[in-house]
């Protein structure tokens, strides 16, 4: 499969990089083999991988015809590119893209190379780093643009610009997120932005076991706890490995929260609204159109600056309904599961519903707001099984 068909496909895909190390982080593993790291990668779910072959980076051409001999995965040469004979070599030691860095490249070079790429069988991946480099993609009409989140000159990760300049370019192309990405809800700020990749690289070779890491950035679902009203809860929440944390911004609710609490930026926050919104600092709002007539209806939107991103599928409020899960099941889209969800059965509900996300509250706590941090690993945990 080319490179660019593979990113293509449905769901969250991923760009595994193998890099000794890096300008801005020093090694980061100095005896990283290209050949066993490709086969992991291509086995915990990569779409494609990313092999550094610039010294700067610790890594050389061989260790592209070291992963091409050890796995039939899409390969993306990466570095510093701007004439013919260095697309020759990557195509030649056995590569299927390119990276073009409009950084270091006028529009007359990339527009030659992205031709010659095409003649030579390759894809071509052209990184934008700045709203004026992304303009310039899109003029160039660039088939797969990479947004990169770190400043090449300071080396700086501003993943808020990246989310920006990735919802601008989403829509008739495929968008990369590249860089800045270590956990599995940054992997999903990027997608629910709009890209249909992520590039990860650091995360990876930092990980005691990249694939483990690999498989954890793209699992599924996401975890969210809601109905937080306390520091403390939040806190514990994140320690247990959540992805998402809710904040319920609703007068009638008992676990009305006073506001979005502080959250660290590995997790996304949600502020949760009924019939009305204000403006809030969360990632993202969750909101149920109508109160259902008592405090919140059954079916919510999942709001990242007022798009519908995903739903949230509820049970009738105080009711149980047994078509609960079989209805989710049959929705289309990324669904958010809700609804009577715990720890004794969150495990079961993944497996009958295939959920982009599952929601839990009133099932975590000892008493309404205030949640019982046991319950919430166990919760957590179960998800994850």
């Amino acid at each position: 499969m080319r490179f660019a068909d593979a990113l293509a496909q449905p769901g969250l895909r991923a760009i595994a990089e193998v890099k000794r190390r890096s300008p801005s982080a020093g090694d980061l593993r100095p005896d990283a083999d290209p050949a066993q790291l490709a086969a992991q990668f291509a086995k915990a779910g990569a779409a494609a991988i990313s092999v550094l072959v610039d010294d700067r980076f610790g890594g050389t051409i061989d260790d592209l015809r070291a992963a091409r001999a050890a796995t039939d995965a899409p390969l993306l040469g990466k570095g510093f590119f701007s004439t013919e004979e260095q697309l020759r070599e990557l195509k030649e030691a056995g590569a299927d893209a390119v990276l073009l860095i409009l950084s270091d490249l006028d529009d007359a070079t990339t527009t030659h190379l992205l031709a010659f790429a095409h003649e030579l069988g390759l894809d071509a991946l052209v990184e934008a780093h700045t709203a004026d480099e992304l303009q310039r993609a899109m003029a160039l009409d660039a088939p797969v643009i990479g947004v990169n989140a770190r400043d090449l000159s300071t080396f700086r990760i501003d993943r808020a610009v990246q989310l920006e300049l990735v919802s601008r370019a989403a829509g008739d192309r495929l968008v990369v997120a590249e860089s800045g990405i270590h956990s599995r809800a940054q992997g999903a700020a990027a997608e629910l932005a709009g890209a249909d990749a992520i590039l990860v690289g650091s995360a990876l070779m930092q990980s005691p076991d990249p694939q483990a890491k690999l498989r954890e950035l793209l699992s599924r679902p996401l975890v969210k706890v809601c109905g937080l009203t306390r520091q403390d809860d939040v806190d514990a929440a994140v320690e247990a490995g959540a992805d998402l944390l809710g904040f319920i911004l609703v007068d009638k609710s008992p676990r009305r929260a006073e506001a979005v609490l502080d959250v660290p930026d590995t997790v996304l926050s949600v502020a949760v609204f009924v019939a009305d919104t204000t403006e809030t600092p969360a990632d993202l709002i969750q909101f149920y159109p109508d109160d259902g007539g008592t405090v919140r209806g059954r079916e919510a939107l999942l709001l990242r600056d007022g798009r519908e991103v995903a739903r949230v599928l509820d049970e009738p409020w105080q009711e149980r309904d047994p078509e609960h899960w079989s209805i989710a099941a049959a929705a289309d889209g990324r669904v958010v599961l809700a609804g009577g969800l715990g720890p004794d059965n969150v495990h079961d509900a993944i497996a009958a519903v295939h959920p982009w996300g599952v929601d839990a509250a009133s099932s975590l706590e000892r008493e309404p707001g205030v949640k019982d941090h046991d319950k919430v690993r166990a919760y957590v945990e179960a998800a994850r099984s």
